[in-house]
């Protein structure tokens, strides 16, 4: 088995490798004067199984490539399997037409994936699990709900906890999470205006006198999550967290989510953390890194993913 870094998030890769006590693969990616990437994979992969860990998150693009390069890379040094491990899959959100001559770029990103030589692809909750059909290889869609779950047994579960869908796409993950921890559901009904900016229309549930936690796949610009807390605490709930699995946070939305009633935001390292991230009184992160080394693991043994969930 062999595990190389990209850029995006060598922080989480060499804990995935501690974690399946291996060392990283020595693997220079870097750029030329005009930007180029440059990929040099600096010991000998013919005939291994190939694991390259690259969140497509920002710089999106540049990171994409990183992967994409990485992949060819080792498809010409004669690796015998190379699975692409994406933390963060970024472009999963344009996975539809949303109007007329409008693409779809994830299922763009996922052919390029494929032509780049990867065999098989390793990612954690897809926005849309049907983004798994856009990939001609086999795809496994990890879930961080045991990552999440073991958090929340730990620190916030009581008889008054309420899981809260802050949209109407989100309460089959939602609904999901508060199986697990045995808690009822509420669902925040909002219409989105334009893109990065939404209005909480209604509360769907009973939240008075609850500790209400919010739950989706992603947090970006943080408005959604800062106006649901806004309305739940407005129908009477004593508190509201919010645990999501990718931390995307862009903008000010750090700023925003820190001056917001959240009692506290729990993202994954599935993306890199940032400074501002870390210095915020409000926002923890919790490690991905066991349940990914774990997945690697069986892939490469081929054995069942799927039996981690159950």
């Amino acid at each position: 088995m062999k595990v190389l870094a990209g850029n995006s998030n060598r922080a989480l890769t060499e804990e995935i490798a501690a974690h399946l006590g291996v060392t990283l693969t020595k693997c220079q990616v870097r750029r030329f004067a005009d930007m180029e990437v440059f990929v040099e994979i600096q010991e000998n992969v013919r005939g291994q199984d190939v694991f390259i860990v690259q969140s497509t998150s920002f710089p999106a693009n540049d990171h994409l490539m990183e992967l994409l390069i990485m992949a060819d890379a080792c498809h010409r040094a004669s690796a015998r399997r190379i699975t692409a491990v994406l933390p963060y899959f970024g472009y999963a959100r344009q996975d539809r037409k949303a109007g007329p001559r409008t693409p779809i770029s994830a299922k763009l990103v996922a052919n390029l994936i494929t032509r780049a030589g990867a065999d098989r692809v390793l990612t954690v909750d897809l926005h849309a699990g049907q983004i798994q059909g856009f990939f001609d290889i086999p795809t496994d869609n990890l879930f961080a709900a045991p990552v999440l779950v073991r958090d929340i047994r730990a620190r916030m579960q009581h008889a008054d906890t309420m899981v809260v869908s802050p949209d109407v796409g989100g309460v089959v993950r939602a609904r999901a999470l508060a199986k697990r921890i045995d808690a009822p559901l509420a669902i925040v009904d909002k219409r989105r205006e334009k893109a990065g900016e939404s209005e909480v229309m209604n509360i769907i549930g009973d939240v008075s006198g609850r500790c209400c936690i919010l739950v989706d796949d992603i947090v970006d610009s943080g408005g959604t999550l800062c106006n649901a807390a806004d309305a739940l605490l407005a129908e009477g709930a004593r508190e509201v967290s919010a645990y999501i699995t990718h931390g995307v946070l862009s903008g000010d939305a750090v700023k925003r989510i820190g001056s917001s009633k959240l009692k506290e935001l729990v993202v994954t390292d599935t993306i890199q953390p940032t400074a501002a991230v870390k210095a915020a009184s409000n926002i923890r992160v919790v490690t991905i890194a066991q349940l990914i080394g774990e997945a690697i693991a069986r892939t490469a043994k081929e054995e069942s993913v799927s039996s981690l969930f159950d």
